[in-house]
């Protein structure tokens, strides 16, 4: 029997942060984000999430790219499909709808 998912606050990017989607996933705890900037990232997933999140190509996520290499990030939250439509309302998502 399916549970019906209970409704979480919506998570919006904060100062530095980003929102991606997964367009690969690299392996040993790795994916490749396109971000809503156009930017394409190789991100970690960290610890605290690995074994509690699971990700799949074409999720959409949110992204800290790190300062010291602008080409990387860490995967911070994960958004299901309510709050993927919601961004798509506050027009949050950028390059990312435009596919």
């Amino acid at each position: 029997m399916k549970q019906k998912e209970e409704r979480r606050e919506l998570r919006l990017p904060a100062e530095g942060e980003v929102i991606g989607v997964i367009t690969r996933l690299l392996g040993n705890d790795r994916a490749e984000v396109k971000t809503s900037d156009g930017r394409s990232l190789r991100c970690r997933i960290p610890g605290k999430l690995r074994k509690r999140l699971w990700f799949k190509e074409g999720d959409y996520v949110l992204v800290a790219p790190w300062d010291f290499q602008p080409d990387r990030g860490d995967l911070l939250w994960r958004y299901t499909k309510d709050e993927v439509e919601e961004l798509k309302r506050r027009g949050l998502l950028g390059v990312l709808t435009e596919e």
